[in-house]
């Protein structure tokens, strides 16, 4: 199982279950969601599984500000 974390700026962090948040992200204000995660995608499941964590940051594009 995972536990997904998100902030302000509608980043993702995916982590195992009762994994620590890592250092590097500890600063910023993550909030966890309420709902158990079973399944991830293999790319999602083999970073946790190398790194401890998966971060997916929100990219802005200048088409979507229209």
């Amino acid at each position: 199982m995972f536990d997904v974390y998100r902030n302000d700026k509608r980043d993702l962090l995916v982590l195992s279950t009762g994994s620590a948040v890592p250092v590097l992200y500890s600063a910023h204000k993550w909030r966890k969601s309420r709902k158990r995660v079973f399944k991830v995608s293999a790319e999602i499941r083999l970073a946790v599984q190398s790194q401890g964590y998966y971060v997916r940051r929100l990219r802005v594009t200048d088409k979507g500000l229209m």
